[in-house]
């Protein structure tokens, strides 16, 4: 079975109001790529919404999925962040950022009723927005002699190769992105030409 190179997540922000016994939920949900841009619209919407009584979330990042956080903000243990999670999860999405803000309308909703109203919540700012299938990608950097350009570029124009980056000298080296699963034979084609070096992205990252 190949091995899964794709992911879900939504392709802009997206809002959505849900009132539930005169408490009125905002719900955005963002795209995110890292822990700082996180931290940043987390920090964004709390001076937006001082006055709220609560701002919950909730995150997943990364591919692979194993990176999240949920988040109560003083309601009650596992009947905001969790509930937000869910959905996140229930629609397999990674790489996200839900925010519910919660201006109480003075009628407790109880333990049930929070979990449902979040819940709703991040449904509606999910569904709001546009969810996209992206691909998980790898990138190379390819180092040869000038002699091998015509070699290099024979092999790349025959895959869907992004190139990143590309100088070329008497020593050339150029930096390509293409999908995980197309990675190995990409990989195979240029090792096959003598003279032609190629190292992943962890050993040339600085």
């Amino acid at each position: 079975m190949a091995e899964e190179d794709t992911y879900k997540t939504i392709s802009g922000a997206s809002e959505s109001i849900y009132t539930e016994k005169r408490s009125k939920f905002i719900a955005v949900a963002f795209p995110v790529s890292s822990l700082e841009e996180i931290h940043l619209l987390l920090k964004e919407y709390q001076n937006k919404y001082y006055d709220a009584r609560h701002i919950c979330f909730a995150y997943m990042l990364g591919t692979e999925q194993r990176e999240f956080r949920a988040n109560d903000n003083g309601e009650p243990s596992g009947t905001a962040g969790k509930p937000i999670l869910g959905q996140i999860n229930s629609n397999q999405l990674t790489n996200i950022l839900i925010i519910v803000v919660r201006y109480f309308g003075g009628i407790k909703l109880g333990t049930s009723g929070l979990i449902v109203a979040y819940r709703t919540a991040a449904a509606q700012a999910i569904a709001a927005g546009t969810i996209t299938e992206k691909t998980i990608d790898e990138v190379i950097t390819v180092l040869f002699e000038y002699p091998l350009l015509n070699n290099v570029m024979h092999i790349i124009k025959k895959q869907p190769v992004e190139i990143m980056s590309q100088q070329f000298d008497m020593d050339c080296r150029m930096q390509l992105r293409i999908r995980k699963s197309l990675m190995p034979a990409l990989r195979n084609a240029l090792l096959k030409v003598e003279g032609i070096r190629v190292e992943t992205e962890e050993q040339t990252a600085i």
